[in-house]
């Protein structure tokens, strides 16, 4: 007989979880299904229902009441409370490079500086590649990488990701390890700016980051503290980085900043999503893989689960959603509303045919259902509610694509964005 677990272990290194012998314990418990004929039959709630029981007729009501419900929802429950503007911010060029890219780009290595009437301070550096040939101003992709700056470039640049001084792969020495993921020069080439700054800047991605993350501006008592928060996230807190890098880019005349499209891989995935549930001013919104806590339906018990993840990242959700861990069906939403938060803006989902961990069905089960509110707004939503072969692409004002492959973001999914953004960002 075959373990019918093996591709699930074979997924796992790429996720990098922190403590793998917990991991496994909970696959060799059958707590991981990734068999399509032992989801459980469930009811999805819908996000037009009212807490009276009724249902949201009208756009209007949608935006003035019914979203601001549900983004709190997620704030208390989930992904902890939405932290606002510091009381003080400034843009330091670090550098900045004419003729980047093989004469493609204008480079710019920025400083953003923050503070607080009280004196706190806190600071991340923001990488920015602008096409110099196309008409200004130009829109823009903005993202959190995981290993530094310097990793997402051939180019000779400033290291980061060195503030939380945990991940053995963020050294210096190293350069160019995620190019494949940021597609620099072809964004450039199409017209598209790009941003980029290290996600272990913003809150290192660990149980005890919170001493060393931008969470310090605003409370006390976070040296040595180690776990999930009553009232914060890491996600919350990386979200707060990517909504500080769009203040930025306001003030850069060379950016259109009504045209910025926010993206993520993985649990920047889930980052990104909230990052735009947070704030209108994304147009686009881009989730890759973004799986458990992100795009996918939670009660398909399919892939990842939230055990797995709060048990191993407790940083990530506040401490009560382990209330849900083994009754996700009493969550009073699913990940379809946070879809829904976007609308009517673009929303782009992408899977992954070899990425069970994160549960390619549910990520566009969770993208038809958005469709609910975006109708709302005179959109179709979702094209199609046919799931999609691999390699197969659906755009619309929601977009989703299957690439064929593992956990990953790669050529095939930015030709996808960029398609999406030549056609609604222009």
């Amino acid at each position: 007989m075959t373990d019918s677990r093996k591709p699930i272990l074979d997924l796992l290194p790429d996720y990098h979880y922190p403590d793998m012998d917990m991991v496994r314990k909970i696959i060799d418990g059958k707590l991981v299904n990734y068999d399509e004929g032992k989801v459980p039959q469930f009811t999805l709630p819908s996000p037009l229902q009212k807490a009276n029981g009724t249902t949201v007729g009208t756009a209007f009501e949608w935006v003035n009441s019914q979203r601001p419900r549900i983004l709190d929802m997620f704030a208390r429950e989930m992904y902890g409370r939405i932290l606002s503007r510091p009381d003080s911010a400034s843009f330091e060029i670090l550098s900045q490079k004419d003729d980047a890219l093989d004469g493609t780009a204008i480079r710019k290595e920025v400083r953003l500086h923050f503070g607080m009437n009280d004196g706190r301070k806190f600071h991340f550096d923001l990488l920015l590649y602008i096409p110099k040939d196309a008409p200004k101003p130009v829109p823009v992709f903005l993202g959190l990488n995981f290993k530094g700056n310097h990793n997402c470039t051939d180019e000779a640049i400033t290291p980061t990701g060195q503030k939380g001084g945990v991940p053995l792969e963020l050294t210096a020495d190293e350069k160019a390890m995620q190019i494949g993921r940021w597609h620099f020069r072809e964004a450039v080439k199409r017209g598209y700016a790009c941003a980029t700054a290290c996600y272990q800047d913003i809150f290192p991605d660990r149980p005890d980051g919170w001493g060393q993350s931008a969470l310090t501006l605003f409370e006390d008592n976070l040296e040595g503290f180690s776990g999930a928060h009553e009232n914060y996230t890491a996600i919350g807190v990386w979200s707060w980085g990517l909504r500080r890098m769009l203040d930025y880019l306001e003030t850069e005349p060379l950016i259109d900043a009504s045209r910025v499209a926010v993206h993520g891989h993985s649990r920047l995935g889930k980052t990104a999503l909230w990052a735009g549930a947070c704030d209108t001013r994304f147009r686009l919104v881009i989730s890759n893989d973004s799986g458990c806590g992100g795009a996918a339906i939670a009660r398909r018990w399919f892939g990842e689960l939230y055990i797995v993840m709060h048990n191993v990242f407790p940083h990530w959700l506040v401490k009560g959603f382990s209330q849900y861990h083994g009754q996700v069906e009493k969550l009073p939403f699913d990940q379809h509303f946070l879809l829904s938060l976007i609308a009517p803006r673009l929303l782009a989902v992408a899977s992954a045919s070899e990425d069970l961990w994160a549960d390619p069905r549910g990520e566009f089960l969770a993208s038809v259902k958005a469709g609910e509110v975006y109708r709302l707004f005179g959109s179709q939503g979702l094209p199609d509610d046919k799931f999609p072969s691999p390699d197969g692409k659906i755009t619309g004002d929601v977009s989703y694509h299957l690439r064929r492959g593992p956990h990953q973001q790669n050529a095939f999914d930015w030709e996808h964005y960029l398609e999406i953004a030549d056609k609604y960002l222009r």
